[in-house]
C-alpha cells in the first residue's frame, strides 16, 4: 500500500504540474502540489475583481426641445417659394406652419404651439455678420432651440473677389454663439451646412427660364454667365465653391467647441436639390418641396439620440 501511496502522490504531483503549465491562474514552482498521503493542499485563489464598466456620459442635447427660434437669410424666410420676390415663411423649413412643409417646429412642437413657441427672426440677404444681432433677438425669447442657416450670401457676391473671408466669417460665427449664450445659455443649436451652390448652377442652367431670371443678376459670383464652360469661368466658379467648403469647416469647428450644438454633419450641403425641389421663379431658392426636405434633415439630426 505504502508503493500504491507513493505511486498517487507522484501522479497528482505530475498532474497537477500539468495543469499549472497551461493555466492563467497562479501556481509557483516552489510550492508542494501534494500531501504525505496524496491529499490536495488546500489553496485559496483571490479573484481579480471584474473591471466596472465607465458611467455612460449624460448628454446635455435634449431630442424634444419645446421652443424653437431661427436665425439666418432668405432660405429660411422661405424666399421666393410661394410668389415671386416675395418671402413666404408660413412654408419655411424651420418655423412654417403648412403642413404640406411639415416644419421642423410643426414635427417637435405640434400645430398648436407653432404660433407661440417658435420665432422665425431669419433676414432675407443677410450675411454672417448680421448673425450676432439676429442672435441676440432669439436669446430674448428663451428658446430652447435655435436653428442657423447662414453663409450662401456671404459666397453669392457679385464677384468672388467680395466674397467675405473665412477669418471674418469664423470671427462673425464665434461671436454669434457668444452673444446667444450670454443671454439663453442652455439654448441648443442646430447649424445647417452652407448648401452647394455649385450644384445649384449645374441643376438649374438645364432650365432656360432658369438661365434668364440668373441674368438679372443672382448670386452673380457662380451663377454669372452660367453657359460659359470656359477655362476662366471654370475657375471662377471653383473659387466660390471652395469658399463653401471652408465656411462650412468654419461651421463644424465653431460648433463642435460648444456642448450643446449641433452641426448638420454637412447634409444640406450634400443634399442634392432637384428641379422640383427649386423655386419655379428663380432655380436657386427651395421650393415647397425643398423646404420639407430641409424640414426632414433637421429633425433627423436634431432628434438623433
Amino acid at each position: 500500500m505504502r508503493g500504491r501511496g507513493r505511486f498517487l502522490t507522484a501522479a497528482v504531483t505530475v498532474t497537477a504540474a500539468l495543469l499549472c503549465a497551461g493555466a492563467l491562474s497562479g501556481c509557483t514552482s516552489d510550492e508542494p502540489v501534494g500531501g504525505p498521503a496524496g491529499e490536495p493542499v488546500a489553496k485559496t485563489a483571490t479573484a481579480s475583481a471584474a473591471p466596472r464598466p465607465s458611467p455612460k456620459p449624460t448628454s446635455l442635447w435634449d431630442v424634444s426641445p419645446a421652443s424653437v427660434a431661427a436665425v439666418g437669410d432668405s432660405v429660411t424666410r422661405a424666399f421666393d417659394a410661394c410668389a415671386v420676390l416675395a418671402d413666404c415663411p408660413e412654408v419655411s423649413w424651420a418655423t412654417g406652419t403648412d403642413a404640406t412643409v411639415n416644419s421642423l417646429a410643426l414635427r417637435l412642437l405640434g400645430p398648436a404651439k407653432v404660433a407661440t413657441r417658435s420665432w422665425n427672426l431669419a433676414r432675407t440677404g443677410a450675411r454672417m455678420a448680421e448673425l450676432p444681432e439676429q442672435m441676440a433677438g432669439a436669446a430674448a425669447e428663451k428658446p430652447e432651440l435655435v436653428t442657423v442657416m447662414m453663409g450662401a450670401n456671404d459666397a453669392c457676391r457679385p464677384t468672388p473677389a467680395l466674397m467675405t473671408p473665412v477669418d471674418d466669417f469664423r470671427v462673425s460665427f464665434e461671436a454669434a454663439l457668444a452673444r446667444l449664450r450670454a443671454g439663453a445659455p442652455k439654448a441648443q443649436v442646430y447649424v445647417a451646412s452652407v448648401p452647394d451652390l455649385k450644384h445649384l448652377w449645374s441643376t438649374g442652367r438645364l432650365s432656360p427660364q432658369g438661365l434668364q431670371v440668373w441674368k438679372l443678376g443672382i448670386c452673380g459670383s457662380m451663377l454669372a454667365d452660367a453657359e460659359d464652360l470656359g477655362p476662366a469661368a471654370e475657375r471662377r466658379r471653383a473659387a466660390v465653391q471652395e469658399r463653401v467648403v471652408a465656411y462650412n469647416g468654419v461651421l463644424r469647428d465653431v460648433c463642435a467647441k460648444d456642448a450643446r450644438c449641433r452641426y448638420d454633419g454637412g447634409a444640406v450641403f450634400g443634399f442634392r436639390f432637384d428641379g422640383g425641389q427649386l423655386s419655379p421663379w428663380d432655380w436657386f431658392h427651395p421650393s415647397r418641396d425643398g423646404q420639407a426636405r430641409l424640414a426632414e434633415l433637421a429633425y433627423r439630426r436634431i432628434t438623433k439620440e
